[in-house]
Order: C-alpha cells, then structure tokens, then sequence
C-alpha cells in the first residue's frame, strides 16, 4: 500500500496498473495502444490532447480517459504537472523509449508492447 502527501511525487507500480506524476509531453507522434487504456489526470496548467481528428485542452482538475485502439497522443502546455495512470505493459513501452530515442527503432519498441506508431 502507498499513501502519499501532496508535496511527494507519485511514483507507484501494481500488478494491473500504474500511477506516475509527470511533466512534460507524450511522443510527437500519433500512436495507439491495442490492448491498454490509459488515462490522465491533470494537477496543474494544461494538457492538449490529440484525440483522432479532434483536439482537446485539459485544464487542472480535468481528467482524461483514452480507451485502446484511440488514437491519440498530447503535449504538456508549460508548468503542467499531471498524474498517467497507465497498465505496467505501457509503463515498459515508454520506459524502452526513454532508453533508445533512435527514430528508427521505434516502431519496433512500440510493436513490441503491442501498439503502433501512425505518424
């Protein structure tokens, strides 16, 4: 079990899913996940998500959900800070990317975790 005080970074892995608090913006890149949802939850400024065709703002107290097969990426506007709760799969895939930002092995990683890059 873990409990944490509002001036503690959340970082907390279980069997099923994960909760991390980050900044920062997700991959440039439209990706989906095939088998995974994912969700986000934002603490402070903005997040912009791209959401198939559609773009959304998601100010501080906002919560964003994106089931499998959506398409989707999104960027942290500055000074956001946002909680990802995310399955541990997706936790390897960004961790394996974080590893290897070669641009040519990405759609492999991403393959790997069972999603795809698409664009």
């Amino acid at each position: 079990m873990s409990v944490f005080s509002h001036d503690e970074r959340v970082e907390a892995d279980g069997g099923s899913f994960c909760i991390h608090e980050w900044r920062g913006s997700g991959p440039p890149q439209v990706h989906v996940h095939d088998e995974d949802d994912e969700a986000w939850h934002v603490l402070e400024g903005t997040l912009r998500f791209r959401l198939g065709e559609r773009t959304v703002d998601a100010g501080a107290g906002a919560t964003v959900f994106v089931p499998a097969r959506v398409p989707h990426t999104y960027e942290a506007l500055p000074g956001s800070r946002y909680l990802i709760m995310l399955t541990p799969r997706l936790r390897r895939l960004i961790a394996e990317l974080q590893e290897n930002r070669d641009p040519g092995a990405q759609a492999g990683i991403y393959e790997k975790h069972r999603s795809r890059l698409l664009s």
